[in-house]
């Protein structure tokens, strides 16, 4: 039996298995026993294939995810210097174009990639290619339009999901460590739903028959197995209604963000949004005795201290002054960990 026959069994099974506390380690088994083959199916098939290869640039990379024909080349014309083609028909976009957001001093390279269609992460439309250009994303801008846009996310979501891609979501808080003998011991700091046998199994089909696994959060099935297979990608996503002039008052579940990308309605809330969900911060570097340089600042992304900043310029360290949301007052003396706010003013000195 090939291995996507194996997979259709295995499918199908979990589709007649009704999932309760007796039955977990048998559920637990035969998703951990799917997602192996899926990766081998991958792996067979050549994986993500060639074509659509996009070197990243700038301080972060956005990529924008959606139909044919939901706006994603209007709206990337928008929000860059991009000129995409734009038409009212499918598959404007056959290959990947980019472009570059300018905003409160970062440079964010912004990616339109061809529209993602049903059975993309099995390969359709060369789904699996460009599905391998989002593994490069620091952010995914979920593109939907019209009267059907939730059963276009649910569709992308999907595929996504499908293609190891976890949406805003992090990694399970999961420790395993690997012994020679032993057997699988099974420890848990909080409750926990899933079973100490459920988990065996699971770490059993994914060969591991001696080891420790410490489990520090209420997980599932699923998240355990997505920490086994060490290959999915957590992403930030932003999910746009685009063409909301259309819906009229129609109320949107408070997840979505209403823009027009044709008539440029939303387009610098949604800068904004992105700006935030990137996590970027300002650091405006200033010498001693010097005015601060405010026309170029440093861009930092996530949590910021002087250590990072002492490190990407190779900076000797003595200590640091401070201006800024982060200072108690104005030239405030800090050491090398104090964490560092958007907009915040940095004079070193060693």
């Amino acid at each position: 039996m090939g291995v996507e026959e194996q997979i259709k069994d295995i499918e199908d099974e979990l589709a007649r298995t009704q999932y309760n506390k007796a039955t977990q380690g048998h559920v637990g088994r035969l998703k951990a026993k799917l997602a192996r083959l899926k990766e081998a199916s991958g792996k067979k098939s050549g994986g993500a294939g060639l074509g659509y290869a996009v070197k990243k640039t700038g301080d972060a990379t956005v990529i924008l995810v959606g139909f044919p024909s939901v706006g994603k080349s209007t709206l990337l014309n928008q929000l860059t210097n991009a000129d995409s083609k734009v038409a009212a028909y499918e598959f404007t976009t056959l290959t990947v174009v980019p472009g570059v957001l300018e905003f409160r001093g970062a440079r964010i390279q912004t990616l339109d990639i061809p529209g993602i269609i049903e059975a993309a992460a099995a390969g359709k439309g060369r789904g699996k290619e460009v599905l391998s250009v989002i593994r490069n994303a620091d952010l995914l801008i979920v593109l939907v339009a019209g009267e059907t846009y939730q059963k276009q996310r649910d569709i992308i979501e999907r595929e996504l999901y499908a293609g190891g891609f976890r949406l805003n979501a992090r990694p399970p808080d999961i420790r395993i460590a690997r012994k020679s003998e032993g057997g699988i011991r099974v420890e848990k700091t909080k409750r926990v739903t899933l079973g100490a046998e459920a988990v065996r199994e699971v770490l059993r089909e994914f060969r591991i028959l001696n080891g420790e696994i410490l489990i520090r959060e209420d997980v599932s099935i699923d998240q355990l197995v997505d920490c086994l297979a060490g290959n999915r990608i957590y992403l930030p996503a932003l999910f746009i209604v685009n063409k909301a002039d259309l819906l009229g008052d129609r109320k949107l579940p408070k997840d979505y963000v209403r823009i027009s990308a044709l008539r440029g309605q939303g387009i610098e809330h949604l800068k904004t949004l992105i700006w935030d969900r990137l996590l970027f911060k300002r650091i405006y570097l200033k010498k001693p005795g010097k005015e601060p340089d405010l026309e170029e600042p440093l861009i930092m992304r996530g949590p910021c201290t002087i250590r990072l900043v002492v490190k990407k310029f190779n900076f000797r360290f003595a200590f640091a002054r401070i201006w800024g949301p982060s200072a108690r007052f104005p030239g405030q003396k800090v050491g090398i960990d104090h964490s560092l706010q958007d907009t915040d003013i940095v004079e070193i000195h060693d």
